[in-house]
């Protein structure tokens, strides 16, 4: 990681604004013409912060900060999975980059961030859902995971199919 223009942190409670404030900008760039318009409209940072501040202080949930010289531009967090999962198996919940700082490689560093955390608390995977109609889901195949299972998710007035990409092996994913 020599070189790089970000660096990578935990995040704190200081952080859950600009937490707020990445996630309704990265939806509305990302998920324009997929969830509803007047969905994406009615997103607020302050609502986003809130849902956030109440999962930071859930048990076994962490977050880590990707910086720039300006401030944070990214996050990733993760913890136990929600839902019947295999044991051994975390969940990455959020992973969200402001678009102006999409492609430097901060993804791929904040995901292995929270797989060797994972790993390090005894996890031997770790899987995240993924709207199938993300363009940018490819990224987690790039990464090693495979779609492992299927499900819909409402979003708005519409239900949307979603995707868990698992990593079997964090050791594999950590060593990328």
């Amino acid at each position: 990681m020599m070189n790089q223009p970000f660096r990578i942190r935990p995040a704190d409670d200081e952080d859950i604004p600009v937490i707020g404030e990445i996630l309704v900008e990265t939806w509305r760039h990302t998920f324009r013409g997929i969830i509803d318009d007047a969905f994406l409209a009615g997103m607020t940072e302050q609502d986003q912060s809130l849902r956030h501040a109440r999962r930071m202080g859930a048990k076994g949930v962490a977050y880590q900060a990707g910086v720039d010289r300006d401030g944070m531009i990214g996050f990733a967090n993760y913890g136990p999975p929600r839902g019947a999962v295999s044991s051994g198996v975390m969940e990455l919940y959020s992973l969200y980059i402001r678009p102006a700082a999409q492609g430097m490689g901060l993804g791929k560093a904040l995901v292995q961030t929270a797989a060797r955390d994972c790993r390090s608390q005894g996890a031997e995977g770790l899987f995240a859902w993924v709207l199938a109609e993300n363009a940018n889901r490819g990224f987690y195949e790039y990464l090693g995971a495979t779609a492992s299972a299927r499900s819909t998710i409402r979003v708005g007035s519409r239900d949307h199919e979603q995707i868990a990409y698992l990593w079997q092996d964090l050791d594999e994913l950590v060593d990328l």
